[in-house]
C-alpha cells in the first residue's frame, strides 16, 4: 500500500491498480487515495456481482483484468486454472460498464517472447469493451503488431514491463509506433 501511494504522489500521471482487490470497500479506499482505475481479476471470475455494482457506480473506473493460459482464465496469482474460456468471462462484462479489459496471456508474462497478437484480437473482437494488451511485449515492433492486428476491433493499447524496465523499449518510441495509423 505504502509503494502505491508513494507513486501517487510522486506523480500526475493517472495510476490503474489490481491485485488482490476483492471487496467493494477495497476499490472505494483506492479510488479515494487517488487511484484512478482499479483492476479486478480474481474478483471478475468469483464475484462477477462485485464487477458489475462496481462498473455501474463508478463509470470509467473499474477495469477487468483477464489473466489466461491456454485460453482458460487463470486466478489466484495465476496459481489456478479455471474452467471458463477467457472470452465468456469478457462477455459477461458486455454493457455493464467496465471501462477495459486488460487481457493477458499467461505464458508470456515477463518473458520478451512477444505478445499473443491472435489471442488479444479474440478477446478484442468478442465484446465491445476496449481491449489493452498484456504480457510479452519485447520491441516496438510488437506494438506495431498489434496495431495491425487483424479484427475487427481494434486493440486500445498495451501494457508494457519488463521490455521497459530492462530497457529493450524506449518510451518515446514505442508512443509513437501506438500512434500510428493501423495497416
Amino acid at each position: 500500500g505504502e509503494a502505491v501511494r508513494s507513486i501517487l504522489s510522486a506523480t500526475g500521471v493517472p495510476v490503474q491498480l489490481g491485485g488482490g482487490i476483492r471487496t467493494r470497500a477495497q476499490i472505494d479506499a483506492w479510488l479515494d487515495a487517488g487511484v484512478s482505475r482499479v483492476i479486478l481479476g480474481t474478483a471478475a471470475l468469483k464475484d462477477p456481482e462485485l464487477v458489475i455494482d462496481a462498473a455501474g457506480a463508478l463509470p470509467g473506473q473499474i477495469v477487468v483484468g483477464i489473466d489466461a493460459r491456454d485460453g482458460m482464465v487463470a486466478v489466484e496469482g495465476w496459481a489456478k486454472t479455471s474452467e471458463m474460456r477467457a472470452v465468456e468471462l469478457a462477455r459477461r462484462f458486455e454493457g455493464c460498464g467496465v471501462a477495459a479489459l486488460v487481457v493477458t496471456d499467461i505464458s508470456r508474462d515477463g518473458m520478451k517472447t512477444g505478445v499473443n497478437v491472435d489471442f488479444t484480437a479474440e478477446m478484442a473482437d468478442a465484446v465491445s469493451i476496449p481491449v489493452i494488451a498484456s504480457g510479452g511485449v519485447a520491441s516496438v515492433s510488437d506494438i506495431s503488431d498489434l496495431r495491425a492486428a487483424p479484427g475487427k476491433r481494434p486493440i486500445a493499447g498495451t501494457i508494457l514491463g519488463r521490455a521497459l524496465y530492462d530497457g529493450d523499449i524506449d518510451p518515446a518510441r514505442a508512443l509513437a509506433a501506438a500512434r500510428e495509423p493501423a495497416c
